[in-house]
């Protein structure tokens, strides 16, 4: 398996002493990673090596290509070498059961993705929003304000990745006591969530109408799509929200909550399924 982090050289510069110093330094390893499904390429992406299948099942998920882990029958990495014969392991091939299909055809794209990427360079959005097969249950998955509120630092307190260098996006399942499930991490907040999904998915079908994802990221359309097709109820940002994410959640009935830092967050969509506390739904 590839290294997730590696070790480089590096001139630090402190203008106001004058002071110029060189030490080695811990940085995020970012490589490509092809999924082919019956041996014939779907996607590529820009990602950190490591919880390769994860990010497999959960892509395949999100894209509505399968509706269950269980639609697959084996996954493998198609050994590579670089140009120092180091094998990479920066292709997946997934395997479906017998008489198994993609449920629908992938999602064309006008360029190569990154590890930035979601919909990006997708024909339409609307694409997306015809793809989903979940609404989320307004009675289910009510969360008190104080769990949202600590959300962030549970998801920090998991991100060792990020303690070394300071360079990966994470993403987290959460029940609505705020206990973590799984978190993953990775260079591209997208590629954090199709892990964190697919880790899930291998052992549950969704939908996961009692869980909560979080991200240390802004809340994108894309993360928003992510979520809703695997019938998640919530989703929680550290960062700021899109006009299109809201729209979306507001649609599917999924509570956005950006801007959670410290104890204050904002809530942009369905604070309904928010415990009632202390002037928790006022001025929303």
């Amino acid at each position: 398996m590839g290294r997730v982090t590696t070790r480089v050289p590096r001139l630090r510069v402190d203008v106001g002493s004058g002071v110029e110093s060189s030490r080695p330094d811990t940085v995020l390893v970012e490589e490509p990673l092809e999924v082919r499904v019956e041996g014939e390429a779907l996607a590529t992406t820009m990602r950190t090596p490591g919880d390769d299948f994860d990010y497999a099942i959960g892509h395949l998920l999100t894209e509505g290509l399968i509706h269950s882990a269980h639609e697959v029958a084996a996954m493998m990495h198609c050994t590579d070498v670089d140009a120092s014969g180091v094998a990479t392991f920066n292709v997946v091939d997934v395997t479906l059961r017998p008489g198994g299909h993609l449920r629908a055809r992938p999602r064309a794209r006008t360029e190569t993705m990154t590890s930035a990427c979601g919909v990006c360079g997708s024909q339409s959005v609307d694409d997306v929003r015809s793809a989903l097969r979940y609404a989320a249950e307004p009675g289910r998955a009510r969360i008190s304000p104080a769990v949202v509120a600590g959300l962030p630092d549970t998801l920090r307190s998991a991100q060792k990745t990020f303690e070394r260098t300071g360079g990966a996006h994470a993403a987290a399942l959460v029940d609505t006591a705020g206990d973590l499930r799984v978190v993953r991490e990775d260079v591209g907040r997208h590629n954090a969530v199709d892990k964190v999904i697919g880790a899930l998915a291998r052992d549950t079908d969704p939908p996961f109408g009692d869980l909560v994802l979080v991200v240390s990221a802004r809340a994108s359309f894309e993360l928003v799509q992510k979520a809703a097709m695997v019938g998640l109820p919530a989703l929680v940002a550290v960062g700021a929200p899109s006009s299109l994410a809201i729209s979306l959640a507001q649609e599917v009935g999924m509570t956005l909550v950006a801007f959670a830092r410290g104890t204050t967050f904002s809530v942009y969509a369905h604070p309904e399924r928010l415990v009632a506390g202390p002037d928790v739904t006022q001025n929303i």
